[in-house]
Order: C-alpha cells, then sequence, then structure tokens
C-alpha cells in the first residue's frame, strides 16, 4: 500500500476531529475520503501530508512514517488544497517557474517543466496573463499543475472542484485520470457522490471523525439493499396506472420525483415482468431501468444524513512551524 494510517486519533482542544481512523491507498489509484464538511477528511490529509501530527496512530506514505520521515515524505507528494493557492500578481507561466525553484529545478529545467504542465492542462494561452484573470476553474487547474511540477508519486486532491461549475468539474475530472493512468496514487476528498463514483477505485466513509463503512463504490451500493425500479411514462395521463402496475410487481408504492416513478426491487426478474404488464396496457415509457442505489442514498443509508451538510469545518487548525517540522 502507498498510503497506510492505522488508529488515527486528533483533538483540537475539547473537538475530537478524528476517533481511530484506518485508511489504505493501493499505487496508482484512487482513494476517495467521503463525508459532509467537519466529517475530519481535511484533517487526515493535513496528517499524511505531514501539515500536523496525530495525537495517536501511525502512517505512512511510500513506506515512510509521516511523523518520523517527513522530509522523505514531502519529497514524495504533491498537494492541491480546497481553494486555489496561486499568486495572482504573477502569470501563470511565473508560477510554476517559481514553484519549481522552490524544489531546487534549474532555470532550464523549471520553465520547460512549466510550458509542459500548462500545455497538459489547457492553460498555454493564458500562460503570460496574470493569474488574477483566470476564472476559477483555470485557477483551479494551474493550482494543480504547481502541485505537479515536482513530479510527485503521491496527490492529495482536498474537495479539488469546489466551486466548480460542471465543465469545469469535468476538465478536472479528466486530468485526475490522466494522472491515475501514468502511476500517480491519488487521494481526494470530497462530499460530491458522483465524484467519489465517477473517479474513485476505493472509497472511505467518514462521518463525524469515524469510518463508517469502505470499499469500491459497487460494494458500498450494494449495501444499501436492493436495486431501484425506475419508471417515467410518456403520458402524465398515465402515471396513476404505472403506481398500480409497480406496486402491483414490487409490493411497494413507489415515490414519484418529476415523472420519475422509484421502487425497491428485490428480484431481477421485476424488469422483464414490468415490460409486458406496460405493454398488456399499451403505455410508452421515456425510461425503464432496474439500477444499483446511488450513492447519495448509500450515504443516507449508512449515516441517517445526507453527505453535504451546512456545518463548516471547524476542526482544523493553523499550520504552525513545529508542525512542518
Amino acid at each position: 500500500m502507498t498510503i497506510q494510517a492505522r488508529g488515527l486519533v486528533k483533538r483540537f482542544g475539547s473537538t475530537v476531529a478524528l476517533a481511530g481512523v484506518d485508511v489504505a491507498a493501493r499505487t496508482g489509484s484512487v482513494l476517495g475520503l467521503l463525508g459532509p464538511n467537519g466529517a475530519g477528511k481535511t484533517t487526515i490529509v493535513r496528517i499524511l501530508a505531514t501539515l500536523v501530527r496525530a495525537d495517536e496512530g501511525t502512517a505512512s506514505v511510500g513506506g515512510f512514517d509521516v511523523a518520523t520521515q517527513a522530509h522523505e515524505v514531502r519529497g514524495l507528494i504533491g498537494l492541491t488544497g480546497q481553494y486555489a493557492a496561486v499568486d495572482e500578481e504573477l502569470t501563470g507561466t511565473q508560477n510554476l517557474i517559481l514553484i519549481g525553484r522552490l524544489l531546487e529545478l534549474p532555470r532550464k529545467q523549471a520553465r520547460s517543466r512549466a510550458r509542459e504542465l500548462l500545455d497538459q492542462f489547457e492553460l498555454t494561452d493564458a500562460a503570460g496573463r496574470p493569474a488574477s484573470t483566470y476564472s476559477g476553474g483555470m485557477r483551479r487547474r494551474l493550482d494543480l499543475a504547481a502541485s505537479l511540477v515536482g513530479r510527485p508519486k503521491v496527490l492529495f486532491l482536498d474537495e479539488p472542484t469546489t466551486g466548480l461549475d460542471p465543465h469545469a468539474r469535468a476538465q478536472m475530472w479528466r486530468m485526475i485520470r490522466s494522472l491515475v493512468a501514468d502511476g500517480v496514487t491519488v487521494l481526494l476528498t470530497t462530499q460530491y457522490l458522483d465524484e467519489a463514483d465517477q473517479l474513485a477505485d476505493e472509497i472511505v466513509v467518514i462521518d463525524h471523525g469515524r469510518v463508517v463503512a469502505g470499499g469500491t463504490p459497487a460494494e458500498l451500493k450494494g449495501r444499501a439493499g436492493a436495486q431501484r425500479l425506475q419508471v417515467r411514462p410518456v403520458d402524465e395521463a398515465d402515471v396513476e396506472t404505472v403506481t398500480r402496475i409497480i406496486t402491483e410487481v414490487t409490493g411497494e408504492v413507489p415515490a414519484a420525483v418529476g415523472g420519475l416513478l422509484t421502487a425497491a426491487a428485490q428480484d431481477p426478474a421485476m424488469l422483464a415482468t414490468m415490460v409486458r404488464h406496460l405493454d398488456d396496457w399499451s403505455i410508452r415509457v421515456s425510461e425503464l431501468a432496474l439500477r444499483l442505489p446511488s450513492l447519495d442514498e448509500v450515504f443516507l443509508t449508512l449515516t441517517g444524513h445526507p453527505a453535504q451538510e451546512p456545518d463548516p469545518d471547524t476542526t482544523q487548525e493553523p499550520v504552525s512551524e513545529g508542525a512542518l517540522r
């Protein structure tokens, strides 16, 4: 395992941010930490990135202990936080060259790496502009590029798509997949369930500083119970009849949202039965499917509340000079 943590405990005063967390990530995979604000996801990242020390437990990255071999760990990792940390007065090129020089790359090599990353992240046309003129999505891409200047083997992405529009999020997803294809191990924190579903090979669900579940997206969906039968009649006048048919087939009165009727289906054969009934009644449908539960439904089943909660994450502490030693 490239990332391994056992029994992590972290307290900030009277607040217990982590209460004995275990996480592990295989090389060249994406581990998703899924949970609402305040669940403890960022605290885990900060411990693994050597920015904060755990009160209890052990953790290693690339085989190096994060507490006793912090310098070696920092040589392996890149980190992109929840907010873009680029210098807005510098151009895209200057930001990346600055990072390269701080990493002690020769000037020529730093320039070459900057050009390479700007091209990779589709920022070449804006390379000579101050970062203050970039859109939110462009800044996030520049921030991610900055974390890759040193060619890290492990990348921590702490809610990297927060505040991005759907197009910018899709761009970020493509870039993350490309990095993993090149062998980078990614730890991704998110409260977007679709993001975890799209990107993560394994998911650890965090709630109130504890691990409440873990597994592949498919395994977690399986824990939420039965598959869902979904039917959307073309004609709204058929909704009442379709409701009766679904109730008869599944034994459950379907939920109705925007014309889509959904009920739990214990037996996959119910789909074929549904097709026959609809044909008997000559009812046309625009949607007919049998699907696994969504991660939204999984999270609600596991924790009793939605994944996105309005509470701000107040469990973080400022990074002190001592924490970085």
